[in-house]
């Protein structure tokens, strides 16, 4: 619940005050409840906290224990409390107010280097052991908390945000190339597969699911675990199945409702929120406690013009879930007067870097905003959703059984797909078919953002190769289930988006949380067969069954419209169209800029864009004018 910083000078030279208390003050920007150092000669370590938890207020950080003569400072929630207090044999009456860095300490004590394997919630944190001469740290498994790090010969510094780091007397501010052209070579939201590296050159991070140690002037990064389960579960019942998988999400679910303040919930007319709401009022209502909701609405004067099986006005569904499962204070925003466009500059404050998720930046700040109205202090939300507790494609499983000649089974799931959605067998016999055999290989000539010689210079491509990327800048194969394991084992998608939820959390004095990506929750879904997220005619499957009488039966069982984030984000820019378009003419005047762009690319979308703004129109253009001036805002504000 802090930003964090130190430094360790690794010729025993003593931390100067100035590099100390530079790095504080730059911190002093984030509200705080508490402000603490702790020094010893070459070693700083520094705590700007935020008091989230009951048991963090009034914490001690850093904290440093004489006896053991170690030192912690630290950025964390962990949500397995009971079973660390059990395996590290922690008196019973100490347990209630043991704040988390004490239990992280204390894991330490135990297993040294192997205790984040034995953590489960939100952290990042370093210790400095003085006997060992060792500073040792780790970041939680989808890095929703930051930790950046600088070092050379002489000097290591380490920071929850990179501003103060580039501060330092002994680091330098120049761009990393390499991190660039995997942002820009890479078309989908993942902005790099090499999550140690950062937009500065010099400057890394700790990449999630990563343990840390730096040994005289070594440093080893080392991965702690996997999100794959070691086995597949088999159960005799889908309603064990169900009673299963109901268990370890109500879990993941009350643990993240460990706030003195109130708890409030990102909601959205679907599944993944929606069940989120659901389970966290069930456990709310034992201690008559409210749940504050946060949904985002177009504007009043966004006209529809979505298809009959989209919607981009949730509300009524939402409004749907609250009544239904009560206890909820639900509040609407449409963030009036604000653009991807009028964004930019507050989103490269607070990412301090390049990003991707441009159609969605007007809202997603906006929901800190109304939740730091309302003093929350856990702000959950069902963001990973779609890759653990609502996984389930019935395209992509029907392929498969075609593949395999399942020819029965397939007839009998079509048939009763086809009948839930809508749609004619027809229809979805040739889109099933073309998934199971893919003939043709995407066209990718024209269409990289990426400047071809500056990809070749860093060879950028050959690089994503090996991550299962192809030319295209998106995964080479199109089998659904070989990307999930790309994405949970290689490339750490998250981390760009949980950047952004960790520093927004430093600004709002909250944390969002996701009990969809609690490692629990993650390891029990993939570890169950297929046929639990699609069967007889359902997607979604096991989400659908086991929000029975938690959801109403309008959102558990739809699966013929779906909410659409979003929608409006080219309404809401027309009042500043003509300065989004002649930004966007100014870059092809600027060779600085075109040695990284594709100069033939950026000029079809400007023609695009001069026809004026088109709604129905959300597709690539667009967003590619929109990812060049978020570039080259960054690039012309810091090299």
């Amino acid at each position: 619940m802090s930003a964090i910083a130190g430094i360790y000078h690794l010729n025993k030279q003593p931390v100067s005050s100035e590099a100390s208390s530079g790095m504080m003050d730059n911190l002093s920007q984030f509200p705080a409840d508490d402000v603490s150092i702790w020094q010893k000669e070459n070693v700083f370590l520094g705590c700007h906290a935020q008091w989230i938890t009951p048991e963090s207020v009034g914490e001690v950080l850093p904290y440093y224990n004489p006896e053991r003569q170690l030192a912690i400072t630290a950025d964390a929630i962990i949500d397995n409390r009971a079973e660390l207090f059990e395996s590290l044999q922690v008196d019973k009456a100490k347990r209630k107010g043991m704040p988390d860095s004490q239990l992280i300490l204390l894991a330490y004590c135990k297993w040294g280097e192997d205790a984040p394997k034995y953590l489960i919630g939100d952290f990042a944190f370093m210790i400095w052991d003085e006997r060992e001469q060792k500073l040792f740290g780790a970041r939680d498994p989808s890095g929703y908390r930051t930790l950046y790090y600088y070092l050379n010969q002489s000097d290591f510094a380490f920071c929850t945000t990179i501003e103060p780091l580039l501060e330092l007397p002994f680091t330098r501010k120049k761009l990393n190339e390499a991190w660039l052209a995997e942002f820009l070579a890479i078309s989908g939201m993942i902005d790099t597969v090499d999550a140690r590296m950062t937009p500065y050159l010099g400057l890394e991070q700790i990449p999630p699911f990563h343990s840390f140690s730096l040994v005289k002037g070594e440093i080893e990064l080392k991965k702690y675990g996997s999100f794959y389960p070691k086995e597949a579960l088999k159960l005799d019942s889908n309603e064990a199945y169900v009673a299963a998988f109901q268990e370890v999400y109500q879990r993941a679910v009350n643990d993240r409702l460990r706030t003195y303040r109130n708890v409030g919930s990102q909601l959205s007319g679907g599944l993944d929120s929606g069940s989120v709401v659901g389970f966290a009022v069930k456990e709310l209502k034992k201690n008559d406690k409210m749940l504050y909701t946060f949904s985002y609405v177009p504007p009043s004067d966004f006209v529809d013009y979505t298809p009959r099986h989209q919607f981009p006005n949730e509300r009524p569904a939402v409004k749907q879930t609250v009544e239904y499962v009560g206890g909820i204070d639900d509040y609407y925003a449409d963030f009036e007067g604000r653009s991807s466009f009028t964004e930019i500059d507050t989103y490269l404050d607070v990412m301090e870097m390049p990003y991707k998720f441009l159609e969605n930046s007007f809202w997603l700040s906006g929901m800190f905003e109304k939740a730091q109205e309302k003093d929350v202090g856990i702000l959950l939300n069902g963001d990973r959703g779609n890759f653990t507790v609502s996984w389930g494609t019935p395209i992509d499983h029907y392929a498969v059984l075609l593949k395999k000649f399942k020819w029965i089974r397939f007839y009998q799931e079509l048939k009763s797909y086809s009948e839930k959605l809508g749609a004619a067998r027809s229809y979805l016999f040739p889109v099933i078919a073309k998934t199971a055999f893919p003939f043709h290989k995407r066209k990718t000539a024209g269409t990289k953002l990426i400047n071809s010689e500056f990809a070749d210079k860093i060879g950028v491509f050959q690089k994503l190769k090996e991550h299962g990327i192809d030319d295209s800048g998106w995964f080479g194969t199109p089998n659904i289930y070989q990307q999930r394991r790309i994405l949970f084992e290689d490339i750490l998608p998250w981390n760009a988006g949980n950047t952004l939820d960790c520093k927004l959390s430093l600004r709002y004095s909250l944390w969002k949380r996701d009990p969809t990506n609690d490692i629990r929750v993650v390891r029990f879904c993939l570890s169950l067969p297929e046929e639990q997220y699609t069967q007889n005619g359902l997607d979604r499957a096991l989400i659908r069954r086991s929000t029975a009488k938690i959801l109403p039966d309008s959102i558990r069982l739809n699966q013929r419209t779906r909410g659409v984030q979003a929608a409006d984000w080219i309404h809401r820019m027309i009042p500043d169209w003509d300065s989004f378009v002649n930004e966007a003419k100014k870059l092809t005047m600027d060779p600085s800029f075109l040695a990284f762009i594709n100069g033939e690319l950026l000029a079809k979308a400007i023609a695009k864009a001069e026809e004026g703004p088109q709604q129905e129109y959300r597709g690539f253009d667009y967003s590619l004018l929109m990812r060049c001036l978020i570039v080259n805002r960054f690039i012309t504000k810091n090299f």
